[in-house]
This record gives structure tokens, C-alpha cells and sequence, in this order.
């Protein structure tokens, strides 16, 4: 029996052109000259091959120093840009792992990719070097953030956890006070507990507010050696107090760093940002969803003076969203979760 003939009345349907650019399929051949660092671009089993596999729907088939991939064509591309970013990031003694290359699979349809692995090419490279890591943007928003973090006097960074806020500010701290930039390192953030009453705490002063700053003894450490760390805060080069030790003090020739913003009242950041002295830089980092002090978002300082200072001369705001999360990529599905999709 003969197909049925298309009658002149019978629209023809063309196809989506969309539907038949998303199906197209592509294939790839990669080759890359130092074979000293296939073995960690491709992963313990491959592990870094089959994770760009993975999220990016492709298939990678690894021959000697050559790999091939192949699957729908955005993906390809997107997975060789991938590829060879991470190739370039070992080539300039950089570590990969699995959260590097997750900000790296986020990333590759962002134009700045190239500019994040190489370095801009009419300017430096954007890397903050300490004395036991040199630290490379791990998003876009992260390059914008590590800008802001050498041209402003007073920079706001505002978002959820696992978006380096913190982290980029000490690592920027750490490395101006290597280099002399500045002569003090000042980390600060409000004794509040998150939900909870811990009650009353045993020991000296630095024994009841160590636990409220563990996080920012963690960044220290993760940028300078132990004892580095220890020498540097006995000689008071590292000063890490509470908020309420603040008042009446002015901190010139400091890097000075306000942890966990949010939880301060209006007063309370009025007089920190006011402590602000000659040849310093203040970053102020806080998550405006995650407020502990009673009353909320309306009593919250750091709200009141993003509102009241964005957009004056000196001040830099970053923003950071789900997306930006640089952690495990479960961190920013719960971050969605809770707070909504990227708009």
C-alpha cells in the first residue's frame, strides 16, 4: 500500500529548528602536549573524565594523550572548553578536584572562563597568592567579587553559604599583610548563636568567643602555615575578636573583616563601619536569608546599611546567589530549595 500523497490543503509542518540544533551531535578530538599531567586531568579510574561525562551528557573516550568526545553539540563544546581549563589550571600548578572542575563545568558557558583559567589577557591574571595556596575564581561572580576586593575601600558580600565570601576575604587579607600592603589583619563577626542558647561557656575570654569565630581560624589556616598563624596572632599582626570589641578603636593600615554581618543590630554596624581608618579595607560578608538576632531581616544592620550606603563612592556590593556555590553542587539545590530558583 502507497504513503498517502499530501493533498495541497495539508499544511506542511517544517521542524523546529531549535529541536534540531539541540539534537545535533558532535565529535571532538583533544590533544595535549604535556603527558606529565594526564594522570591528574584524568582522575584516579578516570574519575574527572566520567564527572564532566556526567554532568555534561557526553561520552569521553581516553587514547594514550588524546581524548574524544562526543554527544550533542553544545555539550561537546562546553566539554572540551571544560577540559581544557582544567588541563590549563594543572599547567600552572594549580590542584583539581572535584570542586574545581564542578565551577568549572558551571562556568563554561560563561564568557569569562578563559579570563578565570588564563588570566585577561590586556591585565594580570585574577589570583590571590598566600603562602600556601595561589586562589583562582571558581565563578564568575567570584571574579567580580576578587576585583572588587583590591579596588574598593568597603566592600558588602552578600549571600548564601559555600560562595567563598568569607574565604576570598581572608585569602585577600592574608596575602596584602605577606606582601605589607597593610600592617594588621582584623577578623570580626557578632557572638550569636545560630537558633540556640549555648549558655554559659567555661574558660577566658578567648576561650567563650573562639567557637564563634572557628570559621574565619579555618580560612586563616587553610592560607598560612600553623605556626605562622600562631606567631602572627601573639604579636597582634591577627587580631580576632568579637564585634562588641569594636567601639572607640581606629583601624587604620588593616584589613578588616566583619564575618556573619547579618546577625548585627543597626547600631552595631554603624560603629564598625565608622572604626574604618586610613590605608585600610573593610569587607563586610553576611547572608541576609539567615538572620539569628530577635526581631529578623527588619532589625538586621547589615540590610540597613547595604540600603543606605550601595552606590556611594568607595563602596563595592556583590551579590551572590544558589548559583555561585562553590561547595559540594548538593549545597546549592538545597540553597534553591529553600530559597527559590536563580532568577
Amino acid at each position: 500500500m502507497g504513503r498517502k500523497p499530501t493533498r495541497k490543503s495539508d499544511p506542511v509542518l517544517s521542524p523546529d529548528p531549535v529541536a534540531i540544533r539541540e539534537v545535533r551531535r558532535a565529535k571532538v578530538d583533544m590533544d595535549f602536549e604535556n603527558q606529565s599531567l594526564l594522570v591528574p586531568l584524568f582522575g584516579q579510574f578516570d574519575a574527572n573524565l566520567v564527572q564532566v561525562e556526567n554532568r555534561l551528557g557526553v561520552f569521553i573516550a581516553a587514547r594514550g594523550d588524546q581524548i574524544q568526545i562526543e554527544g550533542p553539540e553544545d555539550s561537546v563544546a562546553r566539554a572540551r572548553d571544560v577540559l581544557r581549563a582544567m588541563y590549563d589550571r594543572l599547567a600552572i600548578g594549580q590542584d583539581l578536584d572535584a570542586g574545581a572542575i564542578e565551577s568549572m563545568i558551571a562556568m563554561s558557558d560563561e564568557p569569562t572562563l578563559d579570563g578565570i583559567v588564563r588570566g585577561e589577557p590586556e591585565g594580570p591574571p585574577i589570583m590571590i597568592r598566600t603562602r600556601r595556596k595561589t586562589i583562582v575564581p571558581r565563578s564568575a561572580m567570584q571574579a567580580t567579587y576578587m576585583r572588587s576586593l583590591v579596588r574598593d575601600d568597603i566592600i558588602f558580600a552578600l549571600g548564601p553559604a559555600g560562595t567563598g565570601k568569607t574565604y576570598l576575604a581572608v585569602a585577600q587579607a592574608v596575602s596584602q599583610l605577606i606582601n605589607g600592603s597593610v600592617q594588621r589583619l582584623i577578623l570580626s563577626r557578632p557572638a550569636v548563636e545560630a537558633g540556640e542558647k549555648l549558655g554559659f561557656l567555661p574558660g577566658d575570654m578567648k576561650d567563650k568567643v573562639d567557637p564563634y569565630l572557628r570559621p574565619l581560624y579555618d580560612a586563616l589556616y587553610d592560607c598560612m602555615p600553623p605556626e605562622q598563624v600562631e606567631r602572627r596572632l601573639a604579636s597582634g599582626e591577627i587580631e580576632i575578636a568579637p564585634i562588641a570589641f569594636m567601639r572607640g578603636r581606629t583601624l587604620a593600615d588593616a584589613f578588616v573583616i566583619l564575618d556573619e554581618a547579618q546577625n548585627t543590630t543597626r547600631e552595631q554596624m554603624k560603629m564598625f563601619l565608622t572604626r574604618f581608618g586610613q590605608n585600610s579595607r573593610m569587607v563586610v560578608c553576611g547572608d541576609p536569608k539567615q538572620v539569628d538576632i530577635p526581631g529578623g531581616d527588619r532589625m538586621s544592620g547589615l540590610a540597613d546599611a547595604v540600603g543606605k550606603l550601595e552606590g556611594v563612592d568607595g563602596f563595592g556590593t556583590i551579590r551572590f546567589t544558589a548559583a555561585d556555590v562553590v561547595r559540594h553542587p548538593i549545597v546549592g539545590r538545597i540553597v534553591e530549595a529553600y530559597e527559590g530558583p536563580v532568577e
